[in-house]
Protein backbone atom coordinates (compact mmCIF):
# COMPACT_ATOMS: atom_id res chain seq x y z
CA UNK A 1 0.00 0.00 0.00
CA UNK A 2 1.13 3.55 -0.68
CA UNK A 3 -0.30 5.01 2.51
CA UNK A 4 -2.32 7.68 0.71
CA UNK A 5 -5.68 8.83 1.99
CA UNK A 6 -8.65 6.77 0.80
CA UNK A 7 -10.64 9.77 -0.44
CA UNK A 8 -7.84 10.58 -2.87
CA UNK A 9 -8.77 7.57 -4.99
CA UNK A 10 -12.08 8.87 -6.36
CA UNK A 11 -10.58 12.34 -6.83
CA UNK A 12 -7.62 10.90 -8.74
CA UNK A 13 -9.88 8.85 -11.03
CA UNK A 14 -12.17 11.81 -11.73
CA UNK A 15 -9.19 13.99 -12.65
CA UNK A 16 -7.71 11.22 -14.79
CA UNK A 17 -10.99 10.82 -16.71
CA UNK A 18 -11.40 14.59 -17.20
CA UNK A 19 -7.77 15.32 -18.11
CA UNK A 20 -6.79 12.06 -19.82
CA UNK A 21 -9.96 10.95 -21.59
CA UNK A 22 -11.11 14.52 -22.12
CA UNK A 23 -8.71 17.43 -22.36
CA UNK A 24 -5.55 15.54 -23.39
CA UNK A 25 -7.48 13.46 -25.93
CA UNK A 26 -8.90 16.62 -27.52
CA UNK A 27 -5.46 18.22 -27.73
CA UNK A 28 -4.05 14.98 -29.16
CA UNK A 29 -6.65 14.97 -31.91
CA UNK A 30 -5.90 18.57 -32.82
CA UNK A 31 -2.15 17.90 -32.74
CA UNK A 32 -2.56 14.86 -34.97
CA UNK A 33 -4.60 16.90 -37.43
CA UNK A 34 -1.84 19.55 -37.42
CA UNK A 35 0.81 16.94 -38.25
CA UNK A 36 -1.17 15.47 -41.14
CA UNK A 37 -2.89 18.56 -42.51
CA UNK A 38 -0.84 21.69 -41.88
CA UNK A 39 2.62 20.11 -41.75
CA UNK A 40 1.86 17.45 -44.41
CA UNK A 41 3.90 14.78 -42.61
CA UNK A 42 1.64 11.94 -43.76
CA UNK A 43 -1.02 9.78 -42.10
CA UNK A 44 1.55 7.84 -40.04
CA UNK A 45 2.91 10.96 -38.31
CA UNK A 46 0.37 10.93 -35.42
CA UNK A 47 1.35 7.33 -34.60
CA UNK A 48 5.03 8.26 -34.58
CA UNK A 49 4.30 11.20 -32.29
CA UNK A 50 2.24 8.95 -30.00
CA UNK A 51 5.19 6.54 -29.71
CA UNK A 52 7.43 9.43 -28.65
CA UNK A 53 4.98 10.57 -25.96
CA UNK A 54 4.61 6.98 -24.73
CA UNK A 55 8.38 6.69 -24.40
CA UNK A 56 8.49 9.94 -22.40
CA UNK A 57 5.67 8.74 -20.16
CA UNK A 58 7.38 5.39 -19.61
CA UNK A 59 10.61 7.14 -18.59
CA UNK A 60 8.76 9.36 -16.10
CA UNK A 61 6.91 6.39 -14.57
CA UNK A 62 10.04 4.22 -14.30
CA UNK A 63 12.00 6.99 -12.64
CA UNK A 64 9.34 8.25 -10.22
CA UNK A 65 7.07 5.30 -9.37
CA UNK A 66 7.67 1.82 -7.96
CA UNK A 67 5.50 -1.24 -8.50
CA UNK A 68 2.82 -2.01 -5.90
CA UNK A 69 2.68 -5.80 -5.52
CA UNK A 70 0.07 -5.74 -2.76
CA UNK A 71 -0.09 -8.20 0.11
CA UNK A 72 1.90 -11.29 -0.83
CA UNK A 73 -0.01 -13.43 1.69
CA UNK A 74 -3.27 -12.90 -0.24
CA UNK A 75 -1.90 -13.83 -3.67
CA UNK A 76 -3.75 -16.69 -5.37
CA UNK A 77 -3.00 -18.56 -8.54
CA UNK A 78 -4.84 -17.56 -11.70
CA UNK A 79 -7.04 -20.67 -11.84
CA UNK A 80 -8.25 -20.15 -8.27
CA UNK A 81 -9.11 -16.52 -8.99
CA UNK A 82 -11.13 -17.38 -12.11
CA UNK A 83 -12.87 -20.23 -10.31
CA UNK A 84 -13.94 -17.83 -7.57
CA UNK A 85 -15.11 -15.33 -10.20
CA UNK A 86 -17.20 -18.00 -11.94
CA UNK A 87 -18.84 -18.96 -8.64
CA UNK A 88 -19.66 -15.31 -7.88
CA UNK A 89 -21.18 -14.78 -11.34
CA UNK A 90 -23.26 -17.97 -11.14
CA UNK A 91 -24.55 -17.22 -7.64
CA UNK A 92 -25.51 -13.57 -8.15
CA UNK A 93 -27.67 -12.55 -11.12
CA UNK A 94 -26.82 -8.87 -10.61
CA UNK A 95 -23.13 -9.57 -11.25
CA UNK A 96 -23.94 -11.62 -14.36
CA UNK A 97 -26.22 -8.89 -15.71
CA UNK A 98 -23.71 -6.13 -15.03
CA UNK A 99 -20.91 -8.07 -16.72
CA UNK A 100 -23.09 -8.77 -19.76
CA UNK A 101 -24.14 -5.12 -19.98
CA UNK A 102 -20.56 -3.89 -19.91
CA UNK A 103 -19.44 -6.49 -22.47
CA UNK A 104 -22.24 -5.58 -24.89
CA UNK A 105 -21.52 -1.87 -24.62
CA UNK A 106 -17.74 -2.21 -24.86
CA UNK A 107 -18.05 -4.60 -27.80
CA UNK A 108 -20.16 -2.03 -29.66
CA UNK A 109 -17.81 0.78 -28.69
CA UNK A 110 -14.64 -1.01 -29.84
CA UNK A 111 -16.32 -2.00 -33.11
CA UNK A 112 -17.43 1.61 -33.64
CA UNK A 113 -13.80 2.78 -33.32
CA UNK A 114 -12.95 0.95 -36.55
CA UNK A 115 -16.18 1.79 -38.38
CA UNK A 116 -16.61 5.54 -38.06
CA UNK A 117 -13.94 6.46 -40.63
CA UNK A 118 -15.33 4.36 -43.53
CA UNK A 119 -18.86 5.40 -42.52
CA UNK A 120 -18.06 9.12 -42.84
CA UNK A 121 -16.06 8.75 -46.07
CA UNK A 122 -17.66 5.95 -48.14
CA UNK A 123 -16.58 7.64 -51.39
CA UNK A 124 -13.08 8.52 -50.20
CA UNK A 125 -14.14 11.96 -49.02
CA UNK A 126 -11.38 14.00 -47.41
CA UNK A 127 -12.39 14.33 -43.77
CA UNK A 128 -10.35 15.96 -40.96
CA UNK A 129 -9.81 12.88 -38.81
CA UNK A 130 -8.03 14.80 -36.06
CA UNK A 131 -10.76 17.41 -35.70
CA UNK A 132 -13.48 14.75 -35.77
CA UNK A 133 -11.68 12.73 -33.09
CA UNK A 134 -11.32 15.87 -30.96
CA UNK A 135 -15.06 16.50 -31.39
CA UNK A 136 -15.79 12.94 -30.26
CA UNK A 137 -13.64 13.43 -27.16
CA UNK A 138 -15.34 16.74 -26.40
CA UNK A 139 -18.73 15.01 -26.59
CA UNK A 140 -17.43 12.25 -24.30
CA UNK A 141 -16.13 14.82 -21.81
CA UNK A 142 -19.52 16.56 -21.78
CA UNK A 143 -21.15 13.18 -21.17
CA UNK A 144 -18.83 12.51 -18.22
CA UNK A 145 -19.67 15.94 -16.78
CA UNK A 146 -23.39 15.19 -17.14
CA UNK A 147 -22.92 11.81 -15.46
CA UNK A 148 -21.21 13.40 -12.45
CA UNK A 149 -24.17 15.77 -12.05
CA UNK A 150 -26.67 12.91 -12.34
CA UNK A 151 -24.84 10.75 -9.81
CA UNK A 152 -24.70 13.64 -7.34
CA UNK A 153 -28.51 13.57 -7.18
CA UNK A 154 -30.58 10.99 -5.34
CA UNK A 155 -32.94 10.75 -8.31
CA UNK A 156 -32.81 9.47 -10.99
CA UNK A 157 -30.81 6.42 -9.98
CA UNK A 158 -27.96 5.12 -12.13
CA UNK A 159 -29.92 1.95 -12.93
CA UNK A 160 -32.78 4.11 -14.19
CA UNK A 161 -31.11 6.65 -16.46
CA UNK A 162 -28.69 4.11 -17.95
CA UNK A 163 -31.66 2.42 -19.64
CA UNK A 164 -32.27 5.65 -21.54
CA UNK A 165 -28.55 6.01 -22.31
CA UNK A 166 -28.42 2.55 -23.90
CA UNK A 167 -31.53 3.22 -25.99
CA UNK A 168 -30.11 6.55 -27.22
CA UNK A 169 -26.82 4.80 -28.04
CA UNK A 170 -28.69 2.14 -30.00
CA UNK A 171 -30.61 4.73 -32.02
CA UNK A 172 -27.48 6.81 -32.71
CA UNK A 173 -25.70 3.81 -34.27
CA UNK A 174 -28.77 3.14 -36.41
CA UNK A 175 -28.22 6.43 -38.27
CA UNK A 176 -25.81 4.96 -40.87
CA UNK A 177 -28.50 2.42 -41.78
CA UNK A 178 -31.24 5.07 -41.92
CA UNK A 179 -29.18 7.49 -44.03
CA UNK A 180 -28.21 4.65 -46.37
CA UNK A 181 -31.90 4.16 -47.23
CA UNK A 182 -33.08 7.79 -47.15
CA UNK A 183 -30.12 9.70 -48.62
CA UNK A 184 -28.77 8.85 -52.06
CA UNK A 185 -25.05 8.03 -51.92
CA UNK A 186 -22.65 10.37 -53.67
CA UNK A 187 -21.27 9.09 -56.98
CA UNK A 188 -18.38 11.55 -56.97
CA UNK A 189 -15.12 10.32 -55.52
CA UNK A 190 -13.29 12.58 -53.11
CA UNK A 191 -14.53 15.99 -52.07
CA UNK A 192 -15.65 17.05 -48.61
CA UNK A 193 -17.93 15.23 -46.20
CA UNK A 194 -21.42 14.59 -47.59
CA UNK A 195 -24.80 15.53 -46.12
CA UNK A 196 -25.33 11.92 -45.03
CA UNK A 197 -21.90 12.03 -43.40
CA UNK A 198 -22.88 15.15 -41.45
CA UNK A 199 -26.00 13.42 -40.14
CA UNK A 200 -23.97 10.39 -39.14
CA UNK A 201 -21.37 12.62 -37.46
CA UNK A 202 -24.13 14.13 -35.33
CA UNK A 203 -25.25 10.63 -34.33
CA UNK A 204 -21.68 9.55 -33.58
CA UNK A 205 -21.17 12.57 -31.31
CA UNK A 206 -24.34 11.56 -29.48
CA UNK A 207 -22.95 8.05 -29.07
CA UNK A 208 -19.67 9.43 -27.71
CA UNK A 209 -21.61 11.51 -25.19
CA UNK A 210 -23.30 8.28 -24.10
CA UNK A 211 -19.84 6.71 -23.78
CA UNK A 212 -18.88 9.58 -21.47
CA UNK A 213 -21.95 8.88 -19.32
CA UNK A 214 -21.33 5.13 -19.40
CA UNK A 215 -17.87 4.95 -17.80
CA UNK A 216 -18.47 6.70 -14.45
CA UNK A 217 -21.94 5.17 -14.21
CA UNK A 218 -20.75 1.60 -14.78
CA UNK A 219 -17.96 2.18 -12.24
CA UNK A 220 -20.53 3.19 -9.65
CA UNK A 221 -22.69 0.13 -10.34
CA UNK A 222 -19.64 -2.14 -10.16
CA UNK A 223 -18.80 -0.73 -6.73
CA UNK A 224 -22.37 -1.44 -5.61
CA UNK A 225 -22.84 -4.98 -6.91
CA UNK A 226 -19.40 -6.60 -7.30
CA UNK A 227 -17.23 -7.45 -4.26
CA UNK A 228 -14.07 -5.37 -4.19
CA UNK A 229 -11.75 -8.32 -3.53
CA UNK A 230 -12.87 -10.09 -6.72
CA UNK A 231 -13.89 -7.13 -8.87
CA UNK A 232 -10.95 -7.11 -11.28
CA UNK A 233 -11.03 -10.89 -11.79
CA UNK A 234 -14.79 -10.91 -12.42
CA UNK A 235 -14.54 -8.14 -15.01
CA UNK A 236 -11.59 -9.88 -16.70
CA UNK A 237 -13.78 -12.99 -16.86
CA UNK A 238 -16.15 -11.07 -19.14
CA UNK A 239 -13.37 -9.40 -21.13
CA UNK A 240 -12.05 -12.71 -22.46
CA UNK A 241 -15.10 -13.40 -24.71
CA UNK A 242 -15.35 -9.66 -25.41
CA UNK A 243 -11.81 -9.51 -26.83
CA UNK A 244 -12.36 -12.70 -28.83
CA UNK A 245 -15.54 -11.21 -30.30
CA UNK A 246 -13.83 -7.93 -31.25
CA UNK A 247 -10.96 -9.82 -32.92
CA UNK A 248 -13.43 -11.93 -34.93
CA UNK A 249 -15.34 -8.81 -36.02
CA UNK A 250 -12.18 -7.00 -37.11
CA UNK A 251 -10.88 -10.06 -38.94
CA UNK A 252 -14.14 -10.29 -40.93
CA UNK A 253 -14.83 -6.56 -41.21
CA UNK A 254 -14.71 -6.70 -45.03
CA UNK A 255 -16.98 -9.74 -45.23
CA UNK A 256 -20.13 -7.78 -44.30
CA UNK A 257 -21.56 -4.40 -45.36
CA UNK A 258 -20.91 -1.60 -42.91
CA UNK A 259 -24.65 -1.23 -42.32
CA UNK A 260 -24.76 -4.83 -41.04
CA UNK A 261 -21.96 -4.07 -38.58
CA UNK A 262 -23.73 -0.97 -37.27
CA UNK A 263 -26.99 -2.90 -37.06
CA UNK A 264 -25.28 -5.55 -34.95
CA UNK A 265 -23.89 -2.90 -32.60
CA UNK A 266 -27.30 -1.25 -32.35
CA UNK A 267 -28.92 -4.57 -31.42
CA UNK A 268 -26.26 -5.18 -28.75
CA UNK A 269 -26.98 -1.79 -27.20
CA UNK A 270 -30.72 -2.40 -27.22
CA UNK A 271 -30.19 -5.76 -25.50
CA UNK A 272 -28.03 -3.93 -22.94
CA UNK A 273 -30.98 -1.62 -22.19
CA UNK A 274 -33.22 -4.65 -21.60
CA UNK A 275 -30.65 -6.21 -19.27
CA UNK A 276 -30.30 -2.87 -17.48
CA UNK A 277 -34.05 -2.83 -16.89
CA UNK A 278 -33.82 -6.34 -15.46
CA UNK A 279 -30.95 -5.26 -13.20
CA UNK A 280 -33.01 -2.37 -11.88
CA UNK A 281 -35.95 -4.68 -11.18
CA UNK A 282 -33.75 -7.10 -9.23
CA UNK A 283 -32.07 -4.32 -7.25
CA UNK A 284 -35.49 -2.87 -6.32
CA UNK A 285 -36.90 -6.21 -5.15
CA UNK A 286 -35.23 -6.28 -1.68
CA UNK A 287 -36.42 -2.73 -1.04
CA UNK A 288 -39.99 -3.64 -1.98
CA UNK A 289 -39.88 -6.76 0.21
CA UNK A 290 -38.55 -4.84 3.22
CA UNK A 291 -41.18 -2.12 2.72
CA UNK A 292 -43.95 -4.74 2.55
CA UNK A 293 -42.68 -6.48 5.69
CA UNK A 294 -42.48 -3.17 7.56
CA UNK A 295 -46.01 -2.31 6.48
CA UNK A 296 -47.29 -5.67 7.72
CA UNK A 297 -45.64 -5.11 11.12
CA UNK A 298 -47.14 -1.62 11.46
CA UNK A 299 -50.49 -1.93 13.24
CA UNK A 300 -51.58 1.48 11.98
CA UNK A 301 -51.36 0.17 8.43
CA UNK A 302 -54.09 -2.41 9.19
CA UNK A 303 -57.63 -1.47 8.17
CA UNK A 304 -59.90 -0.50 11.08
CA UNK A 305 -62.75 -2.89 11.94
CA UNK A 306 -66.19 -1.39 12.23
Amino acid sequence: MRGFEQQWLSLTFSKAIFLGNGLIAILSGLFGNLLVGSLSLGPVAPFDAAACFLAIGMAIILSSWTENYGDASENKDLLTQFRGAAVAIASDEKIALLGAIQSLFEGSMYTFVFLWTPALSPSDEEIPHGFIFATFMLASMLGSSLASRLMARSSPRVESYMQIVFVISSVSLMLPIITNFLVAPSKVKGGSISFAGCLQLLGFCTFEACVGIFWPSIMKMRSQYIPEEARSTIMNFFRIPLNIFVCIVLYNVNAFPITVMFGMCSIFLFVASILQRRLMAISDKPKMESWTAMKERDPEAEPLND
